[in-house]
């Protein structure tokens, strides 16, 4: 049977953009979705470039202007994959527009942002889902269904670390194309919103709400030269970020992000210690859950690695055969899996843009948190 066509419009041609593109295209080769994903124009300020990457993942065609893209009648979906300044912007005419409305995280660059975008989306009742991929994850499915069977009873501890290295060398520039993340006015923070947003994701899906915070951040590098104007100019974002906080159900939270952690590229890891069980997970093997239950007997009580690869694992079913792993790029399949079944059906498919609000409210408290030194509300308005 012929499945409805659902007519992708791409904004953003960058690395984010090759993971989305990549996803559209594979999910309907490995999941049964109501929806045939049709990748139909690419937006980018950038023709030429444009051009080349809509004739490498198969878009029908460009536009240079989003506006453009938005007010085409043969759009369905439209994909936020640019800069956090344009997040808003675009969700907003997206969703009055009525079109179905995908965007890269974080929401917003502020949670005043993001409510904005929250709104327009509310009030258009359109279909939304920020992209949050760590959660499909299948080893993380695994330990979120382990958590609400309730095997670990009371949680009392929550760790999570987000390390990377690449901004250490002070001759790197601040500002422009590939390097808008240490721009304050286009990312909207440093660390913070970038890799910590992760961590807080994943925590308020697995933990619940995280109620309040204490936490610093710290710049390393005060100026660096401004790619766009050429001159040398402060640096306003956060290069290190962490903090102590409280969740809603009583347990406690340590999360760490930076980029000067000296050897590590992406090392996000976490870690929950309940009253009867833990379980930690770690990006580098991202296909292993580690599982520690006090209940076993107690000669052969001890931490166990389990391989998350079999066809009773989460979505693990619709890929190779038992013992064959996947990786990174397949959280966004599964993503755009899980979304176009939800909207099948009429259902919201998490993180919405709602679970997206909830994020930037806590980057926005320990944002606040580490200017005034205090521990601050995290739950928002």
């Amino acid at each position: 049977m012929a499945k409805k066509p659902l007519n992708i419009g791409l904004v953003g041609y960058g690395f984010m953009g090759r993971t989305h593109s990549n996803a559209f295209l594979q999910a309907p080769r490995f999941f049964d979705l109501p929806y045939q994903p049709v990748l139909k124009a690419v937006c980018a300020r950038n023709p030429e470039r444009a051009r080349t990457f809509a004739a490498n993942w198969g878009y029908e065609s460009i536009e240079t202007d989003w506006r453009a893209l938005i007010a085409r009648e043969d759009i369905d979906l439209i994909d936020i994959a640019s800069p956090n300044d344009t997040h808003a912007e675009i969700a907003i005419a997206a969703a009055k527009a009525g079109k179905t409305v995908m965007c890269e995280k974080p929401l917003g660059r502020t949670a005043a942002e993001g409510k904005g975008m929250l709104d327009a989306i509310e009030a258009a009742g359109v279909p939304n889902m920020v992209w949050y991929n760590y959660r499909r994850v299948p080893a993380l499915v695994l330990l979120k269904q382990l958590l609400d069977e309730g095997r670990f009873g009371r949680i009392f501890h929550y760790r999570s670390q987000f390390l990377q290295d690449w901004t250490i060398s002070s001759d790197l520039p601040q500002g422009g194309e590939g390097l808008w993340r240490l721009d304050a006015s286009v990312a909207g923070s440093g660390v913070t919103g970038d890799l910590l947003a992760h961590n807080i994701d994943m925590a308020l899906w697995l933990n619940g709400k995280i109620t309040e915070v204490s936490a610093m951040t710290e710049t390393f590098i005060k100026e660096r030269k401004h790619t766009l104007t050429g001159k040398v100019e402060a640096v306003s974002i956060d290069d290190a970020s962490s903090f102590i906080g409280r969740f809603e159900n009583g347990s406690t939270a340590l999360f760490e992000a930076t980029r000067y952690a000296r050897g590590h590229k992406a090392l996000f890891t976490l870690e929950i210690n309940g009253e009867t069980a833990s379980a930690r997970w770690d990006l580098h093997d991202l296909h292993r859950l580690e599982f520690f239950d006090y209940r076993d007997e107690g000669r052969l009580r001890g931490w166990k690695s389990i391989h998350i690869t079999d066809g009773d694992h989460p979505y693990m079913k619709n890929w190779w055969v038992p013992g064959l792993q996947i990786g990174y790029e397949h959280t966004f399949v599964h993503q755009v899996a899980d979304f176009l079944i939800a909207v099948g059906e009429g259902k919201a498919a998490a993180p919405t843009f709602a679970d997206g609000l909830a994020c930037d409210y806590v980057t926005d408290a320990v944002l606040h948190s580490a200017r005034t030194r205090q521990w601050t509300s995290a739950l928002g308005a």
